[in-house]
């Protein structure tokens, strides 16, 4: 087996055509490769998104256990439409993480609180998707609130999963559509499979960050 090296890694010839080699040696108009914290960020940015799709895939069969009506809506689901909105329902309830942080750039004032410069922000991600302010009885599970919105105010502005504000200057995550998408197509799937759950810890502890049922999902396939 043959390596390449330079500076700060090595690419082993196996890793040919990955995500590791693309970012570890693509490099500017003038042959300069990436500077290594910009190579780590955009390797972060690849893991991050399959990270967040298999904790929410867990979430999504916890949640087709737990209200299992929802299996045959997916099944009828020739549009993906409900397909969707189950997926945003899963990122809503369940807690992926407890909040985003940042620091102030500038001194600003914010709804009548000043914030100094160089202050640390927090954006209460569980606490802003279960606010009953904003949802009606935020602790039940209800995709329709997706599926057919109602209102002037369209409830994808209220959802912060992942973030919120604009994917290309704030804290909201760039890979939250491929997250979507691929979070519905695995909905779909599960609701298509014949499996048994066997008995096992599924209560969620909300004391660990990110969280999962305490035995996982273990499924099994009839």
């Amino acid at each position: 087996m043959t390596a390449r090296s330079h500076s700060w890694c090595t690419v082993k010839a196996d890793s040919k055509g990955s995500a590791l080699e693309t970012v570890a040696w693509h490099h500017d108009l003038d042959g300069t490769l990436l500077d290594p914290r910009i190579a780590a960020d955009e390797l972060l940015n690849i893991i991050r998104p399959a990270v967040a799709i298999a904790w929410f895939a867990t979430f999504a069969a916890h949640a087709l256990h737990r209200w299992p009506q929802h299996r045959d809506l997916l099944r009828a689901d020739a549009s993906g439409t409900y397909a969707e909105a189950f997926a945003h329902e899963v990122r809503r309830l369940y807690p992926l993480a407890p909040f985003v942080a940042g620091l102030a750039a500038q001194d600003l004032t914010w709804h009548g609180e000043h914030v100094p410069k160089a202050s640390l922000v927090l954006l209460d991600l569980y606490g802003q998707n279960h606010d009953p302010a904003l949802w009606e009885d935020p602790y039940r599970f209800d995709p329709r609130r997706f599926a057919t919105p109602e209102g002037p105010q369209d409830p994808l502005d209220n959802l912060v999963p992942q973030g919120g504000g604009d994917p290309a200057r704030g804290h909201r995550s760039p890979g939250e559509d491929i997250t979507v998408t691929a979070l519905a197509t695995i909905a779909t799937e599960l609701a298509q499979l014949d499996y048994d759950v066997p008995d096992q810890d599924l209560g969620i502890p909300l004391s660990r960050m990110p969280t999962l049922p305490r035995s996982g999902f273990e499924l099994r396939l009839k």
